[in-house]
């Protein structure tokens, strides 16, 4: 492969974090961590410097915090957004909600180790969102329950902003997708190439008109889809 390794900023006030999140992406040959900040504010300066790829940010940092800072750079209004990753110990509260409301790239605990770190920012790259299957359930149910039941097709049917209802397989991918399942995991549960299941979901985001698998998961919650792992 011959394309360039993704160039990478990290955000975060802990001199270890920053050595341990660079320590494993180095490791990689397709990632390169080309800067450090310990603040929001020269997080900032040195995206715009840099461009990197991916800002991986923490949420509590001196100055300009994490979720200001996802706004500043990947923000509806930002003409020419940087990938953010926020990467955090808070998990069950506001901070996810604002961070993808605010344009983040995925959301994930600094405790899901050094795997999910590396798929996060694959995933980034590849246009797709991954937050950390610990806090998958417990939030997007929280954060998208509806207020009451709403009349149209019976939860799973598939009615979204694009091409038709969802096939049994992708109802089936759907679930594994709200429950934090990586393509990986599952294409091993579904018993299909990691490849297969990219081209379900992309057809899956096209029918339900959602932007990334962030998407589709909280689709999936809302309308009843999902339902918690027994």
């Amino acid at each position: 492969m011959n394309s360039a390794p993704t160039r990478i900023v990290l955000a975060d006030d802990q001199d270890d974090i920053r050595s341990g999140f660079r320590l494993v992406l180095d490791s990689q040959p397709d990632m390169t961590v080309i800067g450090e900040a310990a603040d929001g504010a020269a997080a900032l300066e040195l995206a715009r410097r840099l461009r990197p790829d991916v800002v991986l940010a923490d949420i509590r940092m001196p100055g300009i915090d994490g979720l200001e800072l996802t706004r500043r750079l990947a923000g509806p209004d930002v003409a020419h957004p940087t990938r953010v990753i926020v990467v955090t110990t808070f998990d069950l509260d506001d901070y996810v909600h604002t961070a993808l409301h605010n344009g983040a790239s995925g959301f994930l605990l600094k405790r899901s180790g050094p795997t999910l770190l590396i798929e996060g920012v694959r995933a980034a790259m590849a246009g797709d969102a991954l937050i950390s299957p610990q806090i998958t359930v417990r939030l997007l149910r929280r954060l998208t329950a509806p207020p009451a039941p709403a009349p149209g097709p019976a939860p799973g049917a598939g009615q979204g902003a694009g091409a038709g209802p969802l096939t049994h397989r992708e109802q089936d991918i759907v679930r594994l997708v709200a429950r934090g399942r990586t393509n990986t995991q599952i294409g091993d549960e579904l018993f299909i190439s990691p490849g297969t299941v990219k081209t379900h979901i992309a057809n899956i985001q096209t029918k339900l008109g959602t932007a990334n698998r962030v998407g589709i998961a909280a689709w999936a919650w809302q309308t009843g889809l999902a339902v918690p792992e027994p």
